[in-house]
């Protein structure tokens, strides 16, 4: 009794209906994620001396492109869920039933980012630097999703954090389970589990830490903060990919997740050291990029109490002198000065003299 009161339950179902309208909880907490990781992103930017904005401006392309990247992989590696006798192809497409592989977030949506970083005139590894920490903690908000989908769990435990996974039901679509309700709490067979989305939440959240600590530390730059992003995420993958036991595609044994994760650590590693020969940081005007307004077109600070209507006119204008007085003033001759008769007459200055 008390150990089953010890466990985390899971929720009763993982969509909700406004009337013909799905709420997917997945969908959200995708959502969720990407404006966290922009709103970090555009902080973590203008504090390093970029552009506001240019983050939104790059999250326009890189966040289509790391969308279908992100579900290309998760197809391509599980062609089975699809692709075989019984399946349904066009579930393919369906993105808000889950199923996106960071792998292939990660690559595709790095060549939105390009495009994006090139048209902005700034460089791509110090873009990547500064929205490291936000992606991570993308990933973890996303792993909430994977909660109220009741999946990516792992084998029975238990410990007194094990997760208690339920039957669903879907008179509409029995296959369908994913979008079902659970009655009753009838705990499924392996109930309580491993609830390995939640190790790699909060494993994700320790990486964040460590990016901005080490981003702190030692002025990371040229994609180091990216690279030790990629490097502490694999790290932790690799041993929670392990423990999961939802049905993935094996090389040598392996999970193809596992294996993914091993040549992306090796390859981070490999980044951090060679782009660390390339010295400092990026100097803060490199960030500025192309439509950045000029030392003469600054903007008046939104808060400030100086507008247009309030600036001091120039000299000559504050009267308010109409145009033919300033055209008189401008062309009488100036008055000369009567000399002195005891004044002596002044020596030419030499030169030097001040």
């Amino acid at each position: 009794m008390s150990a089953y009161l010890a466990t985390i339950p899971s929720p009763d179902r993982g969509v909700w209906h406004l009337g013909p309208i799905p709420l997917r909880a997945y969908a959200l907490c995708i959502i969720a994620g990407i404006i966290v990781a922009i709103w970090w992103g555009e902080r973590r930017w203008a504090a390093r001396g970029g552009t506001k904005g240019t983050v939104i401006d790059v999250a326009v392309f890189a966040v289509p492109f790391g969308l279908v990247g992100g579900r290309l992989y998760h197809v391509i590696t599980d062609p089975e869920l699809y692709f075989t006798e019984g399946r349904n192809p066009w579930n393919a497409f369906a993105i808000w039933d889950g199923g996106l592989g960071i792998w292939g977030a990660i690559a595709l949506g790095a060549v939105g980012a390009l495009i994006a970083c090139r048209r902005k005139g700034v460089p791509l590894p110090a873009m990547a630097d500064a929205v490291a920490p936000g992606i991570v903690v993308a990933q973890a908000i996303g792993r909430i999703g994977n909660y109220f989908n009741q999946e990516l769990y792992g084998a029975h435990t238990d410990l007194p954090w094990g997760l208690e996974v339920y039957q669903r039901f879907n008179p509409e679509d029995p296959d369908n389970l994913l979008n079902g309700v659970a009655t009753g709490h009838i705990p499924l067979p392996e109930s309580p589990v491993h609830p390995t989305f939640l190790y790699e939440l909060l494993w994700n959240l320790l990486v964040a830490l460590l990016v901005v600590w080490a981003d702190r530390r030692f002025k990371l730059g040229h994609g180091r903060a990216f690279a030790l992003y990629v490097a502490g995420y694999t790290v932790g993958r690799g041993w929670i990919e392990m423990m999961r036991t939802d049905t993935a595609n094996h090389i040598l044994g392996l999970r193809v997740n596992v294996w993914t994760s091993i040549l992306l650590f090796l390859g981070a590693v490999a980044y951090f050291v060679v782009a660390g020969r390339r010295g400092p940081r990026e100097a803060p005007e490199l960030l500025v990029g192309k439509n950045a307004p000029g030392p003469d077109e600054t903007p008046v600070p939104q808060d400030s109490d100086v507008t247009p209507d309030t600036v001091a006119p120039a000299s000559g204008e504050e009267a308010g002198e109409p145009e033919h007085a300033k055209v008189a003033a401008a062309e009488a001759p100036a008055p000369e000065k009567p000399a002195s008769e005891d004044a002596p007459a002044q020596e030419p200055k030499k030169a030097g003299d001040s």
